[in-house]
């Protein structure tokens, strides 16, 4: 998925949801459309394509879904780490920090990805979106110290009032760079099925 622009909109119903990704693909010609529920009951609609027909169908998404909008996004300009990550890419590597964004929202945490990437000489390690996550989103970046910090503080200033915390560890110990680079749940560790 290498797109120019891409626009989400997260949403407290799921009803709503799905009437404004119909709004959004009946009013412009967008390359994707994603769409689906996460936890704790929400639903997601991403679209994907040039910018003008993303930045078009984003406008009739939030026309039609605004009493129910929880966050929303819209990056003309995303940078392939992102559109990677979101893919589901994870980058397995022990740099000299691990830069740590965790957000209220989906949307909050694409938009601090891609600021931090965009803005340092940073690796985006993982982003982590919703489920198993009780809708919260998580950005780890790793890469040297002082580039880590300013990806962290970018990324904390774009997702601002839906940012929960900030965190940049100099030196993550091997034994916890193990548990960082696997998916993250504590259950399969020990073969626990998800739920």
């Amino acid at each position: 998925m290498d797109f120019p622009a891409i626009a989400l909109l997260e949403f407290n119903s799921i009803a709503a949801g799905i009437e404004a990704g119909d709004a959004m693909v009946k009013r412009a010609p967008v390359s994707t459309i994603q769409s689906g529920t996460v936890q704790p009951g929400h639903y997601l609609v991403l679209v994907a394509g040039d910018v003008a027909s993303v930045e078009e169908a984003f406008a009739a998404g939030k026309e039609t879904g605004q009493t129910a909008l929880r966050d929303t996004l819209f990056l003309p300009n995303v940078h392939p780490d992102v559109v990677a990550a979101l893919g589901g890419k994870r980058q397995a590597a022990q740099e000299d920090a691990l830069g740590i964004i965790e957000t209220i929202s989906v949307a909050s945490a694409i938009l601090a990805a891609d600021a931090g990437i965009k803005g340092a000489e940073v690796s985006l390690l993982q982003l982590r979106l919703a489920d198993g996550l009780g809708g919260k989103g998580l950005v780890y970046f790793h890469g040297l110290v002082a580039d880590v910090e300013t990806a962290v503080s970018l990324s904390a200033t774009i997702a601002h009032n839906q940012l929960i915390r900030q965190m940049v560890i100099p030196q993550l110990h091997a034994d916890m760079w193990e548990n960082v680079n696997g998916y993250g749940r504590f259950g399969q560790h020990f073969g626990w099925e998800a739920s």
